[in-house]
């Protein structure tokens, strides 16, 4: 949410500048996301003054340029060459000084010294559009004549620059979403700490009905989903375009001006946190006001001129004979106050946050009506906030209220009554900070002290505080306004001896997240929530499977991930997109998945959770080039043997032999091509897979993209199973012999490798694949593959005889069960 440095000294005599201000905000609990110098006018008209044009003759060399001299208050005139047909003596007009920043739209240019035709200029008279001041472009501003040589153009067109303070709102703190609630915040941290500050609210005082001519009954017909409905008429506006002083505030926080009467809306809102609805009130049908619940299946347009099916949950405002509003979401397309709008009915309420948030979700609307209304409004500040927009309507439109306030109160608005005990309090602070301190940080906060009964206090905390109802809660509040930085570490330190499980999962996961580190990746953490369309085209992953959130912020947020890869995917398109090509992440995270089992249910009905699983996986992503391009090499892409290296060498940190690994092609529509790694017992640890065009293009990923995804729980049943040996280093020498041999182009060297240390266990230590060639002079069908056997004894040097042996049967071994020949 964005925050005017200049809108919150509305209410409080800030001591400090923005930038203090804003860490001030995030040690009281309200994070601060960037701090941002705002101009209403960008550049905001440095280095243009006021200047007066003392003379202007022809250019010698030109039909439709002056040549000028310009006092601009310095000791020297400026001679300046103008093309302006306006340009004339004596005028007072704006001058862009030498080093002058100008702005058109993205495009800038500095004004620089120069000559025009063999005449020197030292700056430029300017045009309104030149400046961003307006449109006109027909010839330089003239200014009355009256006006100061030297005055800045900031000063002379009122240019007030502000700062942004982006605050991230936690869902809690509903009471913080307005510039009111800021200043409250900031007010309470002030007087906490000793300082003089007042907090002003805007004063209602004035409000008068001043007739009867427009009265409007309301009826609620759904008291719990709207416990408080508030509303006043204004009869006689006139819909404009807003003051400058309401169109700055609300540009400065990002929001485009509408007309007088939606600006105070809007303006209200951010002021105070309540949100408000302008209904012209000529379209009120009957002059009746009902607010119900819809009927299921009723059609609704609204605002943006889409048709709605309504739910009947949510929670309507209407006339006497149709729907005019989705309560606390969206306004309609025929309610709405236009141009032609002459009467108004102002609604403030509060609504039932679930019926809001589940409307919202429904319908996928989110507004700034629908943020604050489903964390909760303050339901005693409705009466307050009406009067408030209302005098603002008669300042910036005119008009006269013309009704009594009406007020329909369904629910018990009191004080969330809290007790606290002052020793408990120091306890979990962790520090004893004075029932003084306490007092004066509770007081600051409005919680009201009811009663004191020695280390035991009644409190009174306010409605508007739906996050502070628990003991626990007032201490966090006190805490925060404290100071966490204030509470000192003890200088005795206490702990415990803790038992690890074995294997230790989370040193495990270190252990590899630093290997992985260290080769080169950078760890991602995306979020387990994604889109649906990812799953909708899939089989082996199909949406049906998919743990679906029952009250989506959005389709992008509707289901949980069953893989890790699209998630991944997302990040190399960021990253590709901004020239980073050349890319290895990777990601520890839960996959989630629910299987319909009506029995399981039936069997296990206390068990909700038995049709749906979660396991944490690791997933591993490679693309571009493996190295960039320098003096000594050329640029090297990466490979899937490349990948196959990195899963090979988490296996081996783990303890597992790879050895004994085997590999199954991997047969999934994701993945062009691939490989399914298995354990000995046959269960799948993971898989290497080629991520296929058709899944590229949906990310905009232009270049290939290589992707291992491997199941954390099977590697820790692996690793389990893992003994440290330690071995003396051979004393006797190891034996390399080749053998080229041509099998079938079907036959995996993983295949002939276990055949291998099927044949002989003892003596053969590896098997290395060193060429593959598919070609000429080969037969039909093919390949040739050049393998190493490494061999050893332990005990003794090998002879030729045992060598000769071992080549033997592992020769029969290829022609019998692959039939495989020797080249």
């Amino acid at each position: 949410m964005n925050i005017s440095y200049k809108w919150l000294k509305r209410y409080i005599n800030l001591p400090d500048d923005a930038e203090t201000v804003a860490k001030i905000l995030t040690s009281i609990g309200l994070e601060v996301g960037t701090v941002e110098e705002k101009e209403t006018i960008r550049g905001g008209l440095k280095g243009l003054v006021v200047g007066e044009v003392l003379t202007c003759a022809p250019h010698p060399n030109s039909d439709h340029l002056h040549v000028t001299t310009v006092n601009i208050g310095e000791s020297e005139p400026l001679p300046i060459v103008c093309g302006a047909p306006n340009v004339a003596a004596g005028q007072k007009v704006i001058v862009a000084t030498i080093g002058t920043v100008l702005y058109s739209g993205d495009e800038s240019f500095t004004i620089k010294k120069g000559k025009l035709r063999g005449e020197e200029s030292w700056g430029m008279i300017c045009a309104e559009d030149e400046i961003g001041v307006g449109t006109d472009h027909a010839g330089i501003i003239v200014l009355p004549a009256d006006t100061p040589v030297g005055m800045t153009a900031a000063e002379y067109y009122h240019i007030e620059n502000d700062t942004i303070i982006e605050v991230d709102i936690t869902p809690n703190r509903s009471d913080a979403c307005s510039h009111f609630g800021v200043a409250r915040d900031l007010y309470a941290y002030y007087k906490a700490h000793g300082q003089d500050v007042r907090l002003q609210k805007p004063d209602v005082e004035q409000f008068t009905i001043n007739n009867n001519q427009l009265p409007i009954h309301v009826v609620v017909d759904a008291p719990e989903a709207c416990p408080r409905y508030s509303g006043v008429s204004i009869k006689g506006v006139e819909v404009k375009e807003s003051p400058e002083w309401l169109k700055n505030s609300l540009l400065t926080i990002g929001l485009r001006p509408i007309n007088n009467i939606v600006d105070v809306t809007n303006f209200v809102l951010h002021e105070c946190g309540q949100a408000l609805h302008a209904f012209d009130a000529d379209k009120i049908k009957g002059n009746e006001i009902h607010v119900r619940l819809a009927k299921q299946g009723e059609k609704f347009v609204t605002l943006d001129g889409i048709e709605r099916e309504m739910n009947e949950r949510d929670l309507m405002i209407a006339n006497s004979s149709e729907a005019m509003c989705i309560a606390g979401v969206f306004g309609g397309l025929e309610s709405g106050v236009t141009e032609n709008t002459k009467n108004v009915f102002l609604e403030s309420a509060y609504f039932d946050p679930v019926f809001i948030r589940k409307t919202s979700r429904r319908h996928q609307l989110q507004t700034d009506a629908s943020f604050r209304y489903e964390r909760g409004c303050d339901p005693n500040n409705t009466i307050y906030v009406l009067k408030r927009a209302a005098l603002l309507i008669q300042e910036v439109a005119g008009g006269q209220v013309a009704m009594e306030v009406t007020d329909t109160v369904n629910g018990d608005f009191k004080p969330w009554d809290v007790t606290i005990q002052i020793s408990r309090v120091n306890n979990l602070i962790g520090k004893a900070i004075g029932e003084d301190t306490i007092e004066t940080i509770l007081r600051a906060l409005e919680i009201e002290i009811v009663k004191k009964d020695g280390d035991i206090w009644q409190l009174a905390v306010p409605r508007y505080r739906v996050d502070v109802q628990r003991e626990c809660d007032v201490v966090e509040d006190i805490l925060r306004i404290y100071g966490y930085d204030n509470v000192e570490f003890p200088e005795k330190l206490n702990t415990s001896l803790a038992y690890s499980p074995k294997p230790n999962p989370e040193q495990l996961r270190r252990r590899i997240a630093e290997q992985l580190t260290a080769q080169g990746f950078n760890e991602i953490l995306n979020n387990s929530l994604t889109k649906v369309a990812y799953y909708e085209p899939l089989e082996q992953l199909p949406l049906a499977n998919c743990v679906k959130i029952m009250n989506p912020l959005s389709q992008d947020l509707g289901v949980m991930r069953q893989t890790l890869l699209f998630g991944g995917l997302e990040s190399i398109a960021r990253n590709a997109n901004r020239k980073n090509n050349d890319l290895k992440f990777y990601e520890f995270g839960s996959c989630y998945h629910y299987h319909a089992n009506p029995a399981a249910r039936e069997h296990n009905p206390e068990n909700s959770l038995v049709e749906y699983s979660e396991e944490p996986h690791l997933g591993l992503w490679l693309t571009g080039n493996k190295s960039a391009q320098s003096w000594v090499r050329k640029d090297e892409k990466t490979s899937f043997y490349q990948l196959r290296a990195y899963v090979d060498n988490i296996l081996v940190r783990l303890g597992i032999d790879i050895t004994k690994i085997s590999v199954e092609r991997l047969e999934n529509e994701l993945f062009s091509d691939g490989l399914v790694l298995k354990a000995v017992n046959g269960k799948a640890l993971g898989f290497i897979g080629i991520v296929t065009r058709k899944q590229l293009k949906i990310f905009d990923i232009d270049q290939e993209v290589f992707y291992a995804d491997l199941d954390w729980n099977q590697l820790l049943k692996q690793n389990k199973q893992y003994k440290a040996v330690i071995n003396d280093l051979p004393k006797y020498p190891e034996v390399k012999r080749d053998f080229a041999l041509l099998v079938d182009k079907n036959i995996e060297f993983a295949d002939l490798a276990r055949a291998a240390f099927s044949v002989e266990k003892k003596l053969l230590k590896n098997v290395f694949l060193f060429d593959v060639y598919e070609g000429k002079n080969l037969e039909t069908g093919k390949k040739s593959y050049a393998l190493s056997f490494i061999l050893q004894d332990a005990e003794n040097t090998l002879k030729d005889t045992q060598i000769e042996n071992v080549m033997n049967r592992l020769k029969a071994k290829f022609e019998q069960e692959f039939h495989a020949t020797l080249r």
